[in-house]
């Protein structure tokens, strides 16, 4: 049997500890209770915000002390902050998490699973692009030359340890043309509006080539110079939300530098988790005198795709899509950032195009970063309420706004034996301007 391990015997200390006034906002109402996915998936008082946080007011007290259990439990969470949206006391509980699971990362408490996707993932491969793109070109070999075919159908992966076949099997294809940052000014097509950098990020660029080129398109035929700068990686989101703020800090200031060197009035993203984290640097590196005051004015430069383009306003297309299509709301678009209505105008301004709502659209499909790969159960049990959801609306093509989403529903299509296409809002209105 385990014993149980004091993570830190007075309860949470340090500059990345909960803060107590954020921890005893929570009234215990149980608003949140509906909106939580595991809750509503599990019916499991610790698997929804109210039971999580109850747990860390016991820890900070020094009522119960840390066991790998009760770590467990933050761990299931998807950090989906759907319960912040309907909170009626603005507990803001994904920073409480962060900070959270700052604490258990600093104790070594962590599950196997984070720890080892940390170590080769977040640790090593996030924080440098270049390492990063190397072996997402390696990855992309495996699969063009037909090895990835010949090993799952050897079997042979199943006998190597650590998980490896199950992480194997959630590869998605790599784009065959990786997108890159560079020193080219992509000009405005008509009358200049403005001039914006894009954020190239980490993933993105090597799964969702074409949707990053997409977007520069859609942006030039809205009247945007459009920059993306070398220099610049990953937004920091996942290691903030595994713990590891050290790293997400120090990611944080690589794109302040880098983004906001280009001398541009506007910084967006096409991923809804990367906007998310960007548009909270200045929390992030409020105690930072050097970049306190750059972080506060980046996170008020940065917007997502859908929501610049509907503010600049964009140009209605003119072109007749004739589809059905339904729409996912991402969740740190819907519940971090409450932009739910400009997806939803970009679509609907598409001639032909007809909307089918699903229900609860905005619930987490379950890919939540790197969850599926941590949580793989939990997030296969999300990710088949969603697929019923979508089967409801009876189309075959899904509309979203993140990266994480795109490929978390493209492998649900694909454990139902179904086809079915994903793409992202940017996708469907380039393929619109297109046909004008």
């Amino acid at each position: 049997m385990t014993e149980p391990i004091t993570l830190l015997p007075s309860g949470f200390s340090g500059p990345d500890a909960p803060a107590e006034a954020d921890l005893y906002r929570c009234v215990h109402c149980g608003l949140c209770l509906s909106s939580c996915p595991t809750y509503v998936e599990t019916a499991l008082e610790m698997e929804s915000p109210r039971g999580r946080i109850a747990l860390m007011k016991a820890v900070n007290e020094g009522r119960i002390e840390i066991t790998p259990r009760i770590v467990s439990h933050w761990e299931a969470c998807l950090q989906c902050r759907a319960c912040e949206a309907v909170c009626p006391s603005g507990v803001p509980y994904g920073r409480i998490m962060e900070r959270t699971r700052a604490q258990v990362k600093n104790a070594g408490l962590q599950s196997k699973e984070l720890k080892r996707f940390s170590k080769f993932f977040l640790n090593s491969a996030l924080p440098n692009p270049g390492k990063l793109r190397l072996g997402a070109h390696l990855i992309r070999v495996y699969q063009r030359l037909g090895l990835q075919k010949l090993l799952r159908l050897s079997h042979l992966l199943h006998l190597l340890p650590g998980g490896i076949a199950r992480l194997e099997s959630q590869l998605p294809p790599l784009s065959k043309k990786f997108f890159v940052p560079s020193n080219t000014v992509h000009k405005t097509q008509g009358e200049k509006k403005m001039a914006v950098a894009l954020l190239s990020g980490c993933v993105m660029p090597l799964m969702q080539g074409p949707t990053m080129e997409a977007t520069v398109r859609v942006l030039t035929r809205n009247g945007c110079d459009v920059v993306v700068p070398p220099g610049q990686g990953c937004c920091g989101a996942l290691n903030a939300h595994a713990g590891d703020i050290a790293n997400s800090r120090s990611m944080a200031r690589t794109n302040i530098d880098s983004l906001m060197a280009s001398g541009v009035e506007r910084i967006i993203t096409s991923s809804a988790g990367c906007g998310s984290s960007m548009k909270e640097y200045a929390e992030l590196l409020k105690d930072d005198p050097e970049y306190q005051e750059k972080a506060a004015r980046f996170s008020e430069m940065t917007s997502d795709v859908t929501e610049f383009l509907v503010g600049l306003p964009f140009h209605a297309p003119t072109a007749t899509v004739t589809r059905k299509i339904t729409y996912q709301d991402p969740c740190h678009l819907a519940h971090a950032q409450r932009i739910t209505t400009a997806p939803r105008i970009i679509l609907n301004s598409i001639p032909g195009l007809e909307l089918v709502e699903m229900e609860n659209s905005s619930l987490c499909c379950g890919g939540a970063g790197i969850y599926s790969s941590t949580q793989p159960a939990l997030s296969k049990r999300l990710l088949s309420r969603k697929m019923d959801s979508i089967e409801e609306t009876g189309v075959n093509e899904v509309i979203t706004a993140n990266p994480g989403c795109m490929l978390q529903v493209e492998q649900g299509f694909k454990a139902k034996g179904k086809s079915g296409k994903v793409r992202h809002v940017v996708d469907i209105l380039d393929e619109a301007y297109a046909l004008e």
